[in-house]
């Protein structure tokens, strides 16, 4: 999700080498390495999230042992491979023009290359559109191989210090206030940790509506994971959705964890919430009903609103 930066840029080591054959190489701390080309097949490289040093050996050994490299961004991926020394050719692959670069990857595939496929920056498949490439290459009977690294959304999860045994990862939520708050209403009944993708521009708005949505749950905001100016902020919902919206508009990468719904509330099932809340509409109004069970019982307003709507009608 985060762009590679804040490194400095190493050249590959000059010598008398045979320019008609592929350079297969990578550069470490001034060491030039040979790298076996790669075995054919399809290869999902993990690249860094933000610094440029929490890349793998192997994955350095993968690109630089590629016949090319399939990339979101050229222009990104270009910083890594000029970091590490890398002359690997590279391909654009991206939502954009996935349909029509598709065929031609998988035809490159079938006659024999490696392909390395990277997203931006972290895992490739997570929010891209590479997971058409993979099914596509299982389909044809191309051997498919990931190498694991850096993620946004499992670097956040583990910073955050909320419950990690058991999580859901969402992505972006949509843009569209409506369609936003109806995905909200949705993820409340997931007995889970959330993870969110967001943008700077959003993000006091997606969290007034998560807070909303799903009560006073913990949260923390995790931006700029492994960079410089890198920063978690915990607190509830509600008062993180107050400070961001008091605030200018926070910039890089974002991710929004979310503690699961709390037990006794996850347990209720219901038909004990649609009998509380015929007690309250027998002494309050739709309203003050469901802000009173809601409170009682931890779940969404929302939801309990809808379900007063439904017994009082």
């Amino acid at each position: 999700m985060t762009r590679p930066g804040g490194a400095t840029k190493v050249r590959p080591m000059q010598g008398n080498r045979d320019k008609t054959k592929p350079t297969r190489r990578y550069v470490v701390a001034g060491q030039a390495i040979e790298a076996p080309k790669l075995p054919a097949g399809l290869h999902l490289v993990a690249t860094p999230i933000g610094n440029l040093r929490d890349v793998t050996l192997r994955a350095l050994e993968a690109l630089a042992g590629a016949d090319v490299i399939a990339c979101e961004d050229t222009r990104v991926t270009r910083k890594l491979l000029d970091h590490y020394g890398i002359a690997t050719p590279m391909t654009p692959y991206h939502e954009h023009n996935a349909e029509s670069a598709r065929p031609k990857l998988l035809a490159r595939l079938a006659a024999g290359e490696a392909v390395a496929l990277v997203s931006d920056a972290g895992t490739p498949l997570v929010s891209d559109p590479g997971y058409k490439l993979v099914r596509a290459a299982h389909e044809a009977g191309i051997t498919v191989t990931a190498l694991p690294g850096a993620s946004a959304a499992l670097s956040a999860l583990i910073v955050a210090g909320l419950p990690t045994d058991r999580f859901f990862f969402e992505g972006f939520l949509p843009a569209k206030e409506g369609q936003r708050r109806a995905r909200i209403a949705e993820l409340a009944r997931i007995p889970a940790s959330l993870v969110l993708f967001e943008t700077g521009p959003r993000l006091a708005r997606a969290l007034a509506d998560l807070a909303e949505g799903l009560g006073a749950r913990e949260a923390a905001i995790c931006r700029e994971l492994t960079k410089m100016h890198e920063e978690v902020r915990r607190g509830d919902l509600a008062t993180l959705a107050r400070d961001y919206a008091a605030v200018a508009e926070p910039r890089g990468e974002i991710v929004i964890v979310i503690a699961p719904p709390a037990e006794d509330a996850a347990e209720l099932d219901i038909a004990a919430v649609d009998d509380l809340l015929r007690r309250a509409l027998g002494r309050a109004s739709v309203k003050d009903a469901a802000e009173e069970v809601a409170a009682a019982t931890g779940r969404p307003r929302r939801e309990i609103y809808q379900r007063a709507l439904a017994l009082k009608g």
